[in-house]
């Protein structure tokens, strides 16, 4: 996973090897071991570097340039103008690029190190350790980066110093802190372990190798076997902590005592008369006395040793199951997804397991019982700060689940959905880190932080990501209308009826578009304003431009048929009348023609208005399918006729006269006064509707749909 020194000329598509391995969340390197949670947004932008120009910048640079700025989620060119100023060796061009690139996607720890050895070898070491910290900041879980910034350290600071070795194991401390809990984390504190052995300093190597016997890792045995070498290399006193020693000593001389008084009684019977037990100088441990400690620390790290490798087996097939766990562009399978889901799972499955029955597994808390003379472990909550060691745990799986899927939003969600019940600060500074940072032009996740700050009352937050997010993708509906409803929550129907009217303002070029947002708006003005005549004059304005939108009709009718039925009963006509006479498609008019008639039927004031709309019905019929108005004219088949209202079946070609309630209709009603010859034919027909059986049981299924039998034919 090292990327090379020299100069290369990374492909259009950077390869895997030179992309984040491990990431997490963030430590300051210089500062205590203590994991904090990651930083603001603002601290993955990079700080301007102070340039030194090098004349005019290289011929092909503001092309590439401008590609990779026009599209900033265009991996593949941003690749390509780092490739040339690569080639070009320009340090002017090649730092702006970088700059520009990691604060775009900061999770690519193999930039970082690129950059860091850009500056080191134009000897700017300052510039360099400047840029692996910021690049820690952005994936503090990087093993790699970690490794890289302490090897810039060791190679450019001064060890004849008397601060420099300190502020090494501050690095060291800060990293086995920050990543150190990390499955693959065992270079990182092999190399801890070795620097403190050229250091000299024996105790400190050994409390390091104490530490890592407690972390679940990879190579958890190769700990166990390094602390043993360890241990029988040198005097336990040089290894062992003072308490420790002290304590195990004195253990281990007393037994040793008793073991002596009890040889002693044997062997005095053979000793020669006036011969005494040999002394042993004062102040010198005997190499037994040395054995003993080295076998009792190796019984209790042993107790350690096997309550890790359960933790190792346990996590073992999760982590077998992570084929990429560092960032890249490429999306990833849905095994690999799943893999990441599943390890998740279980890992809160754990913590939750744990706070319900805490005494569930006693048999894993006797390692710490055993060995509570050793220097903590690192991920306990004395020592990292954090709530508990589990969630600890959770946690940090979380932030290297979002190194290889930070473009994926189903995994920022359910981090966010974890941290929420602890702190919604954290829950905060993680939307801030998916929406400002890796998931700029993703709009779900922005919305679902919109939700968040308003559900927790932050109004003017809310009202800021929405904005923020309309800026960047101008144009989409789906937050405009959550702008208005957010505004429609708060109270402000003024703010909601502005949002709406400068939506219709700015989509006249857009017809689909206007219409949508005049629909919206007419509803708000009529639904909540209490304003039939402000909705009416947006609909007519939106009909003058889309005449053809069926959508603004359906909607102008239900506005006017919402109104007194004795007064718009007119207005309703009209309205059918407009859309018939509309370039609507023949499925569109007849829904137009039937809702009229129903209108009609249910409110009308006189029978001729009603016969008249029917007639005008038949006639459209007769237009749009000629065909099909034969075949519904037709008399049906004796099988195909309807039931009675008693369940009984309908011979063939009898009439079923309804009750209205219970009292059968034997004769058609008076004729109507005044009416001529062909009114009154007309009214027969309609005499005719109280005698269709779907009429007797008022089964209206879809009341703007009405079954073509229920009118009598023509």
């Amino acid at each position: 996973m090292e990327a090379t020194e020299g100069p290369a000329s990374p492909p259009s598509e950077v390869p895997d090897e030179m992309l984040e391995e491990n990431g997490s969340a963030a430590v300051a390197p210089d500062a205590a071991p203590v994991p904090v949670p990651a930083p603001d947004p603002p601290a993955f932008s990079m700080a301007p570097m102070p340039e030194d120009e090098e004349g005019e910048l290289p011929a092909d640079f503001e092309r590439l340039w401008k590609a990779a700025n026009d599209n900033p989620n265009d991996f593949t060119s941003w690749t390509d103008l780092l490739q040339y100023c690569e080639q070009e060796s320009h340090m002017t061009a090649s730092r702006r690029a970088l700059a520009a690139f990691l604060a775009r996607y900061p999770l690519c720890y193999g930039y970082w190190k690129k950059y860091a050895d850009l500056e080191r070898r134009s000897g700017y070491n300052d510039k360099a350790q400047a840029v692996c910290v910021q690049g820690l900041r952005a994936i503090p879980l990087s093993v790699d980066l970690w490794i890289h910034y302490i090897n810039l350290l060791l190679g450019t600071l001064d060890m004849n110093l008397p601060d420099s070795p300190d502020r090494i194991r501050s690095v060291f401390e800060g990293a086995v802190a920050a990543a150190g809990v990390d499955f693959h984390s065992d270079r990182l504190w092999d190399l801890y372990v070795e620097w403190e052995k050229e250091q000299g300093n024996m105790m400190a190597a050994g409390a390091v190798l104490d530490r890592v016997l407690r972390v679940p890792t990879q190579l958890y045995s190769s700990h166990y076997d390094k602390f043993k070498a360890h241990l029988n290399s040198h005097e336990p006193k040089e290894v062992l902590s003072a308490e420790e020693y002290e304590e195990l000593r004195a253990e281990c001389r007393q037994s040793q005592k008793a073991e002596r008084a009890e040889q002693a009684q044997e062997d005095e019977e053979e000793r020669p008369p006036g011969e005494e037990e040999p002394a042993t100088p004062e102040g010198h441990d005997s190499e037994e006395l040395m054995q003993k400690i080295r076998e009792q620390v190796i019984s209790r790290r042993d107790l350690v040793y096997q309550h890790n490798e359960g933790e190792v087996r346990k996590r073992w097939h999760y982590e077998d199951a992570i084929k990429r766990p560092y960032f890249h562009v490429k999306p990833l399978d849905r095994v690999q997804l799943r893999a990441w889901h599943t390890y998740l799972d279980w890992e809160v499955a754990q913590l939750t397991a744990d706070t319900k029955d805490p005494e569930q597994e006693p048999s894993q808390e006797a390692p710490e019982e055993e060995s509570a003379v050793t220097p903590p472990a690192l991920d306990t909550p004395e020592s990292s700060g954090m709530v508990s060691t589990d969630d600890h745990r959770v946690r940090i799986l979380f932030e290297r689940c979002l190194i290889a899927c930070a473009l994926y939003e189903e995994f920022w969600t359910r981090y966010v959905q974890y941290l929420e019940p602890h702190s919604v600060e954290e829950a905060r500074a993680a939307y801030r880190r998916a929406c400002l940072v890796h998931l700029t032009h993703k709009h779900t996740i922005h919305m679902h932080w919109a939700t968040f700050e308003e559900r927790h009352g932050e109004l003017s937050e809310a009202r800021r990501v929405l904005e923020a997010l309309e800026t960047t993708l101008p144009g989409l509906a789906a937050v405009r209308l959550r702008r208005v409803g957010l505004e429609r929550r708060a109270g402000q129907l003024d703010q909601s009826e502005a949002l709406l009217r400068d939506a219709v303002a700015q989509s006249r070029e857009k017809p689909a578009l206007h219409a949508f947002y005049s629909v919206k708006l007419a509803r708000l003005l009529l639904k909540l304003g209490r304003n039939p005549s402000k909705a009416r004059v947006v609909l007519h304005d939106a009909l003058e431009l889309s005449p053809d939108n069926g959508k603004l009709y359906m909607n102008l009718l239900e506005l006017e048929a919402s109104g007194d039925p004795r007064t718009a009963a007119e207005a309703v006509e009209e309205c059918v009348a407009r859309a018939l006479a509309a370039p609507l498609s023949p499925r569109t008019k007849m829904a137009f023609s039937q809702r009229g008639m129903q209108y009609a039927e249910d409110y009308g004031t006189s029978i001729q208005s009603v016969l008249a709309i029917y007639q005008q019905h038949q006639k459209l019929l007769k237009e749009l399918n000629p065909k099909k108005r034969s075949a519904e004219n037709r008399d049906e088949e004796p099988e195909k006729l309807s039931k009675a209202d008693d369940g009984s079946a309908v011979a063939a070609g009898q009439q079923v006269l309804p009750t209205m309630p219970h009292v059968p209709i034997t004769t058609p009603p008076p004729p109507v006064m005044g009416s001529d010859a062909s009114s009154q034919g007309s009214y027969g027909a309609y005499s005719s509707w109280y005698q269709q059986p779907q009429y007797g049981s008022y089964g209206y299924q879809n009341t703007w749909n009405y079954n073509q039998g229920y009118y009598p034919p023509s």
